[in-house]
């Protein structure tokens, strides 16, 4: 359980149980579909959000919840137009943040705190970013000192930038809003959505599901990735003033909230199973040698999707859609992805020209012709290849307590987790979004995929999509 979802709970609402009709139907109730569904309401349309399972119930409560418009090493790599315009629109989005907190007089701890980026290794890429931000208007600094308890060779500072809690700002938001929670999207066409319990009929439809679970047209599983990452709320700790990420090898983040500091790192790509071995103990164990004394109050996990270009995809699904819309990608910047999002779309969907849209477009020339797109493709065919022609050498009594495995029974190739009882958990060790061959998640016990990151848990229901339907689960045995 993260952090923010211990301290805020948001109540379910309604089932769909009747057709309906509206201007808008927005897919999915995280950030993303909260804050377009807010924005357009307040445009006058008539929007109601279908979400499979509760209020940021999915990936938001993972959220660092940083609200910043550094995002890495970002400016660098953009043309001086596309890093412009990508600016102004995360400034935009932060300040968007602080107008819809007063709108509805939410107390959600939100307020303005410096951010950095930093580099303990090498200076270039520190100073390029610094030289690259500066061109387009950023208010920024070169550092060589900082609050952090080691020394860094370089750090770059951006001002205005802000940090607070995610779901008492959420759950504000959405008590403005019709919510039907436990309300799947079967699928779409062009009159609207197909749920389990009715029809939306909508002239615009969002899907803002995380990773968009329409695979034509749009083809987002194979522009898309995802990435885990780990998080600690350490106590006992000093006060920071600012928020923190390394971008060299370390890949740390740290941010403050109230008397604690959130820290984090240990990024993988979804499915790895060799990087998802340990990471809260190496993060524990860090935070040990830099904070002596902490104690660690929470932990969780959070999962991210991944652009070739590290841009966003928002905008029209696809050219030939029209009237279905999608917002995804934010490359573990969704805070500030989720609000320009809102405000693209919004602005779009009621016919308004958006001068910065195109940078985020899904259908720009540049992220379909990323060469890690191929990588992306070549890497899914190979898993898929393992699922058929992998033949596992382990078998049930090779599973440790606490371990899972993909074993051979029989001649039936199944996924095992031994608990610390000793009971076993079995279920198809086959993704059930396009057949991939599923990785053992030791650190958060999961069956992962990695080609395009669906998670199910030890009984093989779905923990994270693109996948829809659960694993066949077998049954427990001692």
């Amino acid at each position: 359980m993260s952090l923010w979802s211990r301290e805020t709970y948001i109540p379910k609402t309604n089932r769909l149980d009747s057709d309906l009709s509206v201007d808008v139907a927005v897919i999915g109730a995280g950030i993303a579909g909260l804050l377009t569904a807010y924005e357009l309401a307040q445009k006058g349309f008539d929007v109601v959000v279908i979400e499979k399972e509760g209020i940021c119930a999915g990936e938001t409560v993972g959220t660092t919840a940083k609200i910043t418009y550094q995002h890495g090493l970002i400016y660098q790599k953009l043309s001086e137009a596309d890093a412009e315009n990508y600016y102004h629109a995360n400034k935009m989005a932060v300040e968007r943040f602080f107008e819809i907190a007063e709108e509805l007089g939410v107390e959600c701890g939100l307020r303005r705190v410096p951010s950095y980026i930093y580099s303990r290794e090498e200076d270039e890429k520190i100073k390029a970013e610094a030289l690259a931000a500066k061109k387009i208007g950023i208010d920024c600094e070169i550092c060589k000192h900082t609050e952090l308890p080691f020394e860094v060779k370089i750090a770059l500072k951006f001002n205005d930038t802000a940090c607070f809690q995610p779901l008492e700002f959420l759950k504000a938001v959405a008590e403005r809003l019709t919510i039907f929670t436990d309300t799947e999207a079967v699928s779409v066409d062009e009159k609207g959505v197909i749920t389990e319990f009715g029809r939306v009929n909508a002239k615009h439809i969002v899907v803002a599901t995380h990773y968009p679970f329409i695979n034509a047209p749009g083809y987002y599983f194979l522009r898309l990735y995802q990435s885990r990452s780990y998080l600690l709320a350490l106590e006992n700790v000093p006060g920071l003033n600012g928020m923190y990420l390394d971008v060299g090898k370390g890949g740390h983040t740290f941010r403050p909230y109230k008397d604690m500091i959130i820290f984090g790192g240990q990024s993988h790509t979804t499915g790895d199973r060799e990087s998802a071995e340990g990471c809260y103990e190496k993060l524990a164990q860090f935070a040990q040698e830099i904070f002596p004394g902490c104690r660690v109050v929470e932990r969780w996990s959070a999962q991210d999707c991944m652009t070739p270009d590290g841009v966003p995809f928002i905008g029209r699904y696809s050219k030939d859609t029209p009237n279905l819309w999608v917002a995804t990608g934010f490359n573990k910047w969704g805070m500030t992805g989720s609000m320009v999002a809102a405000m693209i779309l919004s602005d779009k969907i009621s016919g308004k020209n958006v001068p910065f849209a195109e940078t985020f477009s899904p259908t720009r020339p540049k992220a379909a012709k990323a060469a890690s797109v191929t990588a992306l493709s070549l890497k899914a065919a190979a898993h898929l290849l393992k699922q058929g022609l992998y033949i596992p050498s382990s078998e049930i009594n090779d599973v440790e307590k606490g371990e899972g495995r993909i074993v051979n029974i029989e001649g039936e190739k199944l996924g095992v987790y031994r608990d610390e009882a000793g009971n076993f958990y079995f279920v198809s060790p086959k993704c059930t979004h396009l057949g991939c061959q599923l990785e053992w998640n030791q650190s958060d016990k999961s069956w992962d995929c990695p080609c395009h990151g669906s998670r199910f848990d030890i009984y093989g229901k779905v923990l994270s999509n693109p996948a829809k339907a659960d694993l066949t689960a077998g049954s427990n045995t001692e």
